[in-house]
Parts: structure tokens; C-alpha cells; sequence
């Protein structure tokens, strides 16, 4: 069997080519792919040829976010069956270093991760029409729930995974800094985990507006409304947690601004070497919380979407067919007119 993918060959250098699905083995399932979402690392792949120190060495299929349906099951496959919806889990832990023992899979020492460059040989990502995997990585989702909806577990697990190192929101007021997807989503989990008030800023009123659709009580241009925040800077600070998605230097200052005495920064965006003066850290014993990818989070994320619990919808800008991915990722680092973009596959 053939499939299209779409290919990077370095900076702004993408393909869409044919290549064979690989031949099912034990434990695994072939699954044609419905819906895949454009991430924040997609696009510096494509843009810039790379994130940080991780570049792109060799031709790359990009992609992680994705949901299709089962085509095709191994003789030893019982968790999902053929012509079920699933979403694709992209993390494949090996299961046998120190932090996978220790449940700790997010930071497993040989994780293979779809679309990422960090090793080499690159492991290849899921932009394609059908592909072969492993059916632990499969999760089923109901006939209810649309390809597109269940294709935002991935990004939806990054931000419940974000909201679990926080700790208990319950009755806490909130700031989420950056609008995109993943400010966005972690505005559903943080309402979802039983936050109080969330405030929300960003620099395009169309993400603030698709985050107060996900559940923010307050959205800040600070392009043009700063000063809005300056009541949340009175008395030490009057916010309890950030969760920092901007990774933007300007919002980390803001934001240690407003957090008060013993407030929780979790640092949820990721950009390279950011400035930050630590004199207001020490100052107020605020806490810095780092927060990497997921585990548990996925499944969570999964039911959350697909019981109605968190709504994405409001999230997913429009879609694109493969033929056009420079388009699509042209409008998907566009925050003036996109939070998220997909990928519509032929189901």
C-alpha cells in the first residue's frame, strides 16, 4: 500500500511525496488518517529548519497531532477493532529506562516521538494518509466525535499535563499568557480543574477572542490595553498561578509582576535562552514550574474531548488539504487570523 506524506527537506522546503505504509506486526494497526492539527513545532521545523539547537538533518515527515480510523489490525490487537475512530497517541516510550519505571514517561530516555528531529535518524511523523503503529498508541474515540475534534488530544494533553503541575486550582484566579492553542486549551483545563477567574492576554484580539469562547473571564490586548493588568500588580500581586505560553520575555516580566507572595509560574511556552530577573522570584518565593509534554494526560485529554467536558471546536480555525500545505502553514503562525489550522485527510 502507497501513502502521500508530506516530507521537510530543510527551511521552508516541503514535499508532498508517495511512499509505502509499512506491513503491519505484532501489536500493531494501519490507520487512515482523518484530521492532523499544525503545531507550533511544525511550523519552526518549516520556517526556520528547525527549534533551538534541534535541527533538521534529514528529510522529515512532520506532524504529531492526528486522528483517524483503524483500516487494519495485527491477529494480537484487541484494544481497537477495524473501522473505529481513534486518536493517535505520538509518544512511544520504551518502557524500560529509569523514568519509565518511575512512570515518569514524558522524560523517557529513548522516547520516539512522531515528527520530532531531536534524534537521528529523525523519527518520522504523521502527515500522511495512512500509517502503520503501534495499537497502544491508539486510543478510540466515539462515532459522536468529529476526526478534527479528536486530533486536539495531543495539544489538550500538553496543557492538562501543565495544569496537573500546578496543583490544586480549585478557587484560584489564573493568568494565561499567549493566546494560541496551547494558551487557549490550557484556559479549558485550568476551568475545568476548577479555577475561579481567568485572565487571559495576547497581542491579537482573534486568539482573545477564541479564548473566551474556551472559558476566559477577562482577555487583555496588551498592545493596546496594558494598563488593564496594573490592578493585578497591587499588593505584591493578586495572581495565584500563570501558565506562561508566550515563552515571550516581556510576558514572563508582567507575569512575575502580578503573581503574588508564593505564586505558581509554570512555564508552559518554550523559545531558547529567555531573560528573566530572578530579584522578583526571590523577592516573592514564587515557584518556577517547567512542565514537558504528557503521559496519562493523553487519555485524559481524549475522554475530556470526546465526553463533551472541554469543547475544541471553538479552537479549530479551518482545515487544509495536503496539496496546500504551504498555505496551511503560511495561515497557521498568522495569530491575527488562525489559532489552530489542520489537515484534512481523506478519511
Amino acid at each position: 500500500m502507497e501513502t502521500r506524506v508530506c516530507r521537510l527537506y530543510g527551511q521552508q522546503d516541503v514535499r508532498i511525496e508517495t511512499d509505502h505504509v509499512a506491513p503491519l506486526a505484532p501489536g500493531q494497526v494501519t490507520v487512515r488518517i482523518g484530521a492532523g492539527g499544525i503545531c507550533g513545532s511544525d511550523i519552526h521545523y518549516f520556517y526556520e529548519g528547525g527549534i533551538g539547537q534541534i535541527r533538521v538533518r534529514e528529510p522529515i515527515i512532520l506532524g504529531h497531532e492526528v486522528a483517524g480510523t483503524v483500516i487494519a489490525v495485527s491477529d494480537d490487537v484487541n484494544n481497537v477493532s477495524i473501522g473505529q475512530k481513534v486518536a493517535l497517541n505520538p509518544s512511544h516510550p520504551c518502557g524500560e529506562c529509569e523514568y519509565c519505571k518511575k512512570d515518569l514517561q514524558q522524560h523517557c530516555l529513548d522516547m520516539r516521538f512522531f515528527g520530532s528531529a531531536i534524534r537521528l535518524p529523525h523519527v518520522q511523523g504523521a502527515f500522511r494518509d495512512v500509517i502503520t503503529v503501534n495499537a497502544a498508541q491508539c486510543v478510540p474515540v466515539s462515532n459522536k466525535t468529529s476526526l478534527a475534534q479528536a486530533a486536539c488530544a495531543e495539544p489538550l494533553a500538553v496543557c492538562l499535563h501543565a495544569v496537573n503541575r500546578a496543583g490544586d486550582l480549585s478557587g484560584k484566579r489564573v493568568l494565561v499568557t499567549g493566546a494560541g492553542p496551547i494558551g487557549a486549551l490550557c484556559v479549558a483545563a485550568a476551568k475545568q480543574a476548577g479555577a475561579a477567574e481567568i485572565i487571559v492576554t495576547d497581542l491579537q484580539d482573534y486568539a482573545l477572542d477564541v479564548a473566551l469562547q474556551m472559558g476566559a473571564d477577562k482577555a487583555v490586548n496588551i498592545a493596546r490595553n496594558a494598563t488593564d493588568l496594573a490592578k493585578y500588580e497591587e499588593g505584591k500581586g493578586q495572581i495565584d498561578v500563570c501558565f506562561e505560553c508566550s515563552a515571550a520575555a516581556p510576558a514572563i516580566g508582567s507575569a512575575i509582576r502580578m503573581l503574588r507572595p508564593q505564586g505558581i509560574l509554570v512555564q508552559v511556552g518554550v523559545a531558547g535562552d529567555i531573560p528573566v530577573s530572578f530579584n522578583p522570584v526571590v523577592a516573592k518565593e514564587l515557584m518556577i514550574v517547567g512542565t514537558h509534554r504528557f503521559h496519562v494526560e493523553y487519555a485524559q485529554a481524549v475522554q475530556a474531548i470526546d465526553s463533551g467536558k472541554i469543547d475544541v471546536k471553538p479552537i479549530i480555525t479551518t482545515s487544509f488539504e495536503l496539496d496546500d500545505a504551504v498555505t496551511a502553514f503560511d495561515m497557521a503562525r498568522d495569530r491575527s487570523r488562525a489559532v489552530k489550522v489542520h489537515f484534512a485527510f481523506a478519511s
